[in-house]
């Protein structure tokens, strides 16, 4: 009989697998032993119970989970049952269908964006290098989440391959979130650029510097990411079942990580202020100056539309009224200002808690941190799924762009048919 095959008993007896991770051992112990002298439990049975009482022993002695009885951790309360229940019944769902609308939305911007008139604009190849890397980090989540919360729970075999992937998951994701963090900040130091420095922004703003941008963006995140290479590892666990002999593959921390906690610490505030808060700061800055331009740029046009029934100034020359490029490039702002704000709303609680673990130490990431993980990862999806929406309402252009690309597939679509249809009448 097989490790998974004994699994749903413990399910009937309604032992929630979040309540067994916090039983004690012994605790888990009295349990065996009971059982064996009510419920008869076969030798298979109790072996079953030891392998998963030597899980969670070595769960403990890997990670060296402090108990909460010592350590009792404040972990938000009310929102911690919600980032529980979210995570337990809603995540795995809720993920797999914001991946795919974000992925369809993000193939969208960039047909969009990459037609001959868009593309001639930085800032939409910019936008354009930002919607492949959520791509990419959606088309990756998908498999991890039928993986981790579908096929794992089911069958508690922990196979080698499957450590292999989720360490490559671990890694992947960290890269592509920091390049969308990359990105972002190109995108608002770029604009900022533009409207600071108008006289010179062909030379500042120049199609090189745009390119250099995206590759370093692409680039420095596998570079920044190099403490996360080495802070994780995978472990292994021996396990005895019908006399048979199994080995369990997991990722856990490494052993150099294990054993010096302020190491660990430094990896988290590298992690907290390198990629997270320093980013965020900078990104903080530069939308409220961009706000400051468009609120300036508002009080600019009222000031023009309030001498519209003057068309003469004192001297007799005419009035200069907004242009349209000036138009075009405030709702270009005002969409920037609305994906940038967007962005820091997602990644500063992630970087405001990794600071505090390196203010606190691994307790509170083993103990906190974690059980706010697939709120963060669908902050982080959704993130990156509604650009397209925002592009659509505050973007005339790309609009009109997309109106023409569909307009005319459509169009052609059902001509080539109509054409197809009557000559097989004919």
């Amino acid at each position: 009989m097989s490790r998974s095959e004994h699994i749903p008993r413990i399910e009937e007896d309604n032992m929630d697998a979040a309540v067994f991770n916090n039983i004690k051992e012994s605790q888990l112990v009295e349990f065996i032993r009971e059982s064996n002298n009510t419920y008869n439990l076969t030798e298979n049975d109790l072996q079953v119970l030891q392998n998963l009482l030597s899980i969670l022993k070595h769960k403990r002695n890997t990670s060296n989970i402090v108990e909460l009885d010592e350590r009792d951790e404040d972990c938000g309360g009310r929102l911690r049952n919600f980032a529980e229940t979210y995570a337990s019944h809603y995540h795995s769902y809720f993920a797999i269908f914001v991946c795919v609308f974000g992925t369809i939305a993000n193939v969208l911007n960039i047909i969009v964006l990459t037609r001959k008139d868009m593309a001639c604009a930085p800032i939409n190849r910019i936008l354009t290098a930002l919607a492949v890397a959520d791509i990419l980090l959606m088309v990756e989540y998908i498999p991890y989440v039928y993986y981790h919360y579908m096929a794992l729970p089911k069958s508690l075999d922990f196979p080698y391959q499957g450590a292999i992937y989720m360490l490559f998951h671990v890694h992947i994701t960290q890269i592509l979130h920091t390049t969308s963090i990359c990105l972002n900040l190109t995108l608002a130091v770029w604009r900022y650029l533009a409207l600071r420095y108008p006289a010179r922004k062909h030379i500042i703003c120049s199609g090189f510097r745009c390119t250099l941008g995206i590759s370093i963006s692409y680039v420095l995140p596998l570079i920044l990411c190099i403490p996360t290479y080495i802070t994780i590892t995978i472990t292994t666990q021996e396990i005895v079942e019908n006399k048979t002999k199994y080995i369990l593959y997991h990722t856990d921390l490494s052993e150099m990580f294990k054993a010096n906690n302020t190491l660990l610490q430094i990896n988290f505030w590298i992690y907290a202020v390198l990629i997270k808060l320093l980013p965020c700061c900078i990104l903080t800055v530069i939308s409220c100056w961009l706000i400051r331009t468009v609120f300036n740029a508002k009080k600019r046009k009222q000031v023009l539309r309030s001498y519209d029934c003057y068309p003469l100034t004192e001297t007799g020359t005419k009035k200069r009224k907004v242009s349209k490029t000036e138009r075009r490039a405030d709702r270009t702002t005002k969409m920037l200002v609305a994906v940038l704000i967007l962005f820091l709303i997602t990644e500063f609680p992630q970087g405001i808690f990794a600071f505090l673990i390196g203010i606190k130490g691994k307790h509170l990431f083993l103990e906190c941190y974690q059980l706010y993980g697939e709120l963060m990862d669908i902050l982080a999806l959704i993130n990156g799924a509604i650009n397209f929406i925002l592009y659509c309402f505050m973007n005339r252009m790309f609009r009109t762009t997309f109106g023409q690309v569909f307009k005319n597939k459509i169009l052609g679509w059902t001509s080539s048919t109509l054409d197809v249809h009557t000559s097989t009448i004919n």
